[in-house]
């Protein structure tokens, strides 16, 4: 399965993934600049502490970037259908093409894709099969990098040595306290916000439903046992490797086709 892009022409879309972008950029320019870099050259931290901090941050972009990015499962305009799977397809009554059960019409992108979660506007794209992934890697790694910067706020001010090599008349050292402040504001409304939307993104995992077959199906439809949890996430990672679900930068190839399974919508 070769890599394909996604991209979709939506000026809300990209309003809100400049707005999670900025955040990203702040943290990782203004943590190492006023906390991480100077305690390091008085010896209060390690280059460790460093190379985490600036390795989670690269996963949370890398997530960004390839959800933002990545075909979320987008139909052709003329699917192939094998004769063995067509009771496993149905006709869209928005767009009359044929799609497979499970699929959904997302009106913002105008296509049919394959087991839709969600549109998602704070990465531009929706969330389907083929990027659920990479969806679920960036709220992980979303209140990761919260939490770590959130961590490194509290030991500036009420665990780290103070410094003795500040220079006051820089503009960042000279208004550190606002600055940090503006970080530790961003950073609890992002574990805020990411929180609850990662916690349901994973009870539909392991329930084996998507968002919008929750929303239409009764409590006890959704609630009944369903496959080990260890099958769901396979699926939607991808791969049996469990400490493979964790590399965002890697090219998803489904174990199965995963719409033969579970509720229709």
């Amino acid at each position: 399965m070769g890599l394909r892009f996604h991209f979709v022409y939506d000026p809300q879309g990209w309003s809100c993934v400049g707005i999670i972008t900025f955040i990203w950029l702040y943290n990782t320019y203004c943590i190492p600049k006023l906390i991480l870099y100077p305690h390091y050259e008085e010896e209060h931290v390690s280059a460790a502490v460093i190379v985490a901090y600036y390795l989670v941050s690269f996963f949370c972009v890398a997530s960004l970037v390839r959800a933002s990015t990545a075909d979320p499962g987008r139909l052709p305009q003329d699917p192939e259908i094998p004769y063995s799977e067509s009771q496993n397809w149905e006709t869209c009554n928005k767009c009359n093409k044929m799609r497979p059960k499970r699929s959904h019409h997302c009106s913002r992108c105008g296509h049919c894709i394959r087991k839709m979660d969600h549109h998602c506007p704070w990465i531009n794209n929706c969330v389907g099969e083929d990027n659920h992934w990479l969806f679920l890697l960036l709220c992980f790694y979303t209140q990761f990098l919260s939490l770590f910067t959130l961590i490194l706020n509290f030991c500036q001010y009420y665990y780290l040595q103070p410094l003795t090599k500040v220079k006051e008349e820089l503009f960042m050292f000279r208004h550190e306290l606002a600055l940090l402040r503006i970080s530790t504001l961003m950073a609890l409304v992002m574990i805020g916000g990411m929180s609850g939307l990662f916690f349901s993104q994973l009870t539909n995992v392991l329930a084996d439903v998507t968002t919008i077959e929750r929303m239409s199906s009764c409590p006890d439809e959704i609630l009944k046992p369903r496959k080990p949890w260890q099958q769901t996430f396979s699926e939607v990672f991808g791969t049996r490797w469990k400490i493979v679900w964790f590399i965002p930068f890697r090219q998803r190839q489904p174990l199965r086709a995963s719409y033969h399974h579970a509720n229709h919508v």
